[in-house]
């Protein structure tokens, strides 16, 4: 298993459990939200059900070496490194992604 793969995932769970403290919005001095660690995705697949309710989705943070996903529907982060896979779940969303996903599918 790579290292770096599963350190990347690891990183990506604390950011998500524990906040963005350290990086700081410039015009409020607040911690970055959920919009803004949105702004730097690569791509978003929505989760919707038959009533066009979104239910999650998932988010691809990095790609080409490793792929990684953070699926906010089953609440784990996937890790992919060519034939390499690391899944690890999170326990809670401190930035805002849930709703800042649903706030997105509703515009």
């Amino acid at each position: 298993m790579n290292n770096d793969l599963q350190n990347h995932v690891k990183h990506i769970i604390h950011t998500l459990e524990h906040g963005l403290d350290s990086i700081e919005r410039e015009d409020e001095g607040l911690p970055m939200d959920g919009f803004e660690y949105l702004s730097d995705a690569l791509d978003i697949e929505f989760i919707v059900n038959s009533q066009r309710e979104v239910l999650g989705a998932r988010i691809l943070v990095a790609f080409g070496g490793p792929n990684i996903w953070i699926n906010t529907r089953t609440k784990q982060v996937e890790g992919y490194w060519w034939s390499d896979k690391f899944v690890m779940s999170y326990d809670n969303d401190e930035i805002g992604l849930d709703d800042a996903i649903e706030t997105l599918w509703s515009c």
